[in-house]
C-alpha cells in the first residue's frame, strides 16, 4: 500500500499511509484506539475504498473495490466477531457459500458432496497442526474460544490464500487458548502466507511478529524490526512520546 489517505465527511482516517507485508512474515499493526489500523485493513479487504493512494500485489497495481476481489487475490480477512455460524459444524462453517456439490443430472438439484468437504477441511486443519478440536463435525456453538478462531483462521487458508488479515486474534481468549492461536500464526508463516495482525497486547506482539508497524493519528509514526524494539518504545511511538525514525521498508 502506498500514499493510502481515506476520510469521512470531516474526519481524515488515513493520510497517505505507507504499509507491506511479504510472504512468509508476520506483520504487526499497533496504534491506540482512533489510529486508523481497522480502516487500513479495510482497504486491503475491499469494505472500504481508499481516497487516494494505491495497492501493489504481487508486482502489479491492483483495484480492490469489494471484498470478492480480494478474496480473488489471495487476500482472507478474519474480523473480531470470527463471522462463524453457531448452529452448524466445523465443516459446513468452512465451506460456507463455497459448497461442493455432486454433479449428477444437468440442472437437477445438486446434493453436497459431504465426503469431499470433510476430507479438505480435515487436510486443511492437519497442514496447519490444529489438534485441539476432535471432531469436524461437532458443532461451532460447543467450541472454546481458541477453537473457534482456529476455525476461523482454517477457514481463511483454505481458498489458496496468499495473505491473511487478523483483527483482534486473541482478544477475550485464556492464556491456553492463546497460545495456540500463536502457535496458528506461526504456522502461517511457515507457510510462506503473508500475516497482518492487529492487536493492542505488546507481549504477543513483540513475540510472534517479524515486524511491528505503528499508526498514530491515521500516520504510520514507526517501524520495528523483530527484537530491536522494546516495549516502552513501541509504547512512545504509540502515545508520541518521543519521536521514532521510521524504518522497516525493503
Amino acid at each position: 500500500m502506498r500514499g493510502i489517505s481515506k476520510h469521512f465527511g470531516a474526519v481524515q482516517a488515513l493520510t497517505e499511509v505507507d504499509f507491506e507485508v511479504y510472504p512468509g512474515e508476520v506483520v504487526a499493526l499497533v496504534g491506540d484506539n482512533g489510529a486508523g489500523k481497522s480502516t487500513l485493513v479495510k482497504c486491503v479487504a475491499g469494505t472500504h475504498a481508499p481516497d487516494g493512494g494505491k495497492i501493489v500485489f504481487e508486482g502489479r497495481e491492483v483495484k480492490i473495490a469489494s471484498p470478492s476481489d480480494a478474496t480473488h487475490l489471495g487476500i482472507e480477512t478474519v474480523y473480531q466477531d470470527l463471522a462463524l455460524c453457531d448452529n452448524l459444524d466445523v465443516v459446513q462453517n468452512m465451506f460456507l457459500g463455497r459448497e461442493r456439490v455432486q454433479r449428477l443430472i444437468p440442472l437437477a438439484v445438486e446434493p453436497l458432496s459431504e465426503i469431499e468437504m470433510e476430507k479438505q477441511a480435515l487436510g486443511v486443519l492437519e497442514s496447519l497442526r490444529v489438534t485441539t478440536i476432535d471432531s469436524v463435525r461437532t458443532k461451532v456453538a460447543s467450541l472454546s474460544g481458541g477453537q473457534r478462531q482456529s476455525v476461523a483462521i482454517s477457514k481463511a487458508v483454505m481458498w489458496n490464500s496468499k495473505v491473511v488479515l487478523l483483527d483482534e486474534p486473541t482478544a477475550a481468549l485464556g492464556v491456553a487458548q492463546t497460545e495456540q492461536v500463536l502457535a496458528l500464526i506461526a504456522q502461517l508463516r511457515e507457510q510462506g502466507l503473508g500475516v497482518v495482525v492487529i492487536s493492542h497486547n505488546l507481549a504477543e506482539v513483540l513475540d510472534v511478529a517479524d515486524r511491528i508497524v505503528v499508526l498514530r493519528l491515521g500516520r504510520r509514526a514507526a517501524t520495528f524490526e523483530r527484537g530491536e524494539a522494546t516495549p516502552d518504545d513501541v509504547v512512545a511511538a504509540i502515545t508520541g512520546a518521543r519521536m521514532l525514525k521510521i524504518g522497516g521498508n525493503r
